[in-house]
């Protein structure tokens, strides 16, 4: 009798120190900030090699304290929904083209503008620019988002099943285009029709002629394998696109002073690390594509210029919230 009581006793004992045990430890789970960020492109992107180089600045920095969890591959649903989402706060970060913002902002139009940057060196000074890029980071956050980052998205040049050497070249062809009020215009600017198509379908359509050309950075000569269907890649380079990172302000605005100070080092750290694999993946490209008999042809950006500098004035007319940014970026370009 007496052992069964020793048993009943030392067994109530236990089930008690297990029951605090876990109740600290859910107690130590729920104190743990958990930042959540999507991005619909996949682990091998320069963006994502962005977003886990953060990651493990956070970590080394914060410790227990923060678990940042990573979504690729839009597993939290297309660049819209995640950010729907965010602006629920049911995710803390997104990764997401400067385009998916337009809707929330006009700013964003600013990089439909052709020729806006005169190159791409000159596209990261001027977001590394403090008034320039606050200014794109907090035009949304009326709306419950804040830019805290932007990405390399590359340059935009027209690839087609002929070569291109001068804008007369462009005249009459299918162009391939995101739909968009400044892409429409381009396209017409050059004499050519604008196809608007979903980015998977390009392949078929060069393939079919169903379009003759469109217009994206190398990487979709191999990622997407249009260079077998293209072979002809003319650096007319009218647009400089940027990805953004944003985030819920209500998510911003809770942190600390300290993991306030650790995310604003860890944005820039990403940035940074982006910006080097993309140009790394980019030469990579271009390596590949070469060996698939794709032509690269320099161009005289002066003659395409000339043909869109009517088209830039009336986007600029028609939206005049972007004539301030414009007039900045240019005064950033003259080192000003």
């Amino acid at each position: 009798m007496k052992k069964t009581l020793v048993f009943l006793l030392v067994f109530l004992m236990t089930l008690c120190l297990n029951a605090c045990s876990e109740t600290a430890a859910g107690q130590a789970e729920s104190q743990k900030r958990i930042i959540s960020i999507a991005t619909v492109q996949p682990e091998d992107h320069p963006i994502s090699v962005g977003l886990r180089a953060m990651k493990n600045y956070i970590n080394e920095q914060l410790g227990d304290a923060v678990e940042v969890k990573i979504y690729y591959n839009g597993i939290m649903g297309g660049n819209s929904e995640a950010l729907e989402l965010l602006q629920m706060g049911t995710l803390n970060l997104v990764a997401t083209s400067g385009s998916n913002l337009e809707s929330f902002d006009d700013t964003y139009k600013i990089f439909g503008l052709p020729y806006l940057f005169y190159n791409e060196e000159s596209f990261r000074k001027c977001m590394n620019d403090e008034e320039f890029k606050n200014q794109i980071y907090n035009c949304t956050a009326d709306k419950g988002i804040r830019g805290v980052a932007w990405f390399a998205n590359g340059v935009n040049n027209i690839y087609a099943s002929k070569p291109i050497h001068t804008p007369d070249d462009i005249k009459g062809l299918k162009l391939r285009i995101q739909s968009s009020e400044a892409n429409v215009k381009l396209a017409q600017g050059f004499g050519a029709a604008a196809v608007v198509m979903a980015y998977g379908e390009v392949y078929t359509a060069l393939q079919n002629h169903v379009i003759d050309a469109a217009m994206n950075p190398e990487m979709a000569l191999i990622s997407m394998k249009h260079g077998e269907v293209a072979k002809y890649y003319a650096r007319t380079e009218h647009q400089i696109f940027t990805d953004m990172l944003v985030g819920n302000t209500e998510f911003l605005d809770s942190l600390s002073e300290n993991e306030k100070m650790v995310l604003n080092e860890s944005f820039h750290l990403a940035t940074r690390v982006e910006c080097e694999e993309w140009d790394k993946q980019i030469n990579e490209c271009i390596v590949e594509a070469e060996k698939m008999g794709v032509e690269f042809i320099e161009v005289d950006k002066t003659l395409f210029e000339n043909v869109q500098k009517r088209v830039r004035e009336e986007l600029l007319a028609a939206t005049p919230a972007l004539q301030p940014l414009y007039d900045r970026v240019q005064q950033i370009q003259e080192g000003k």
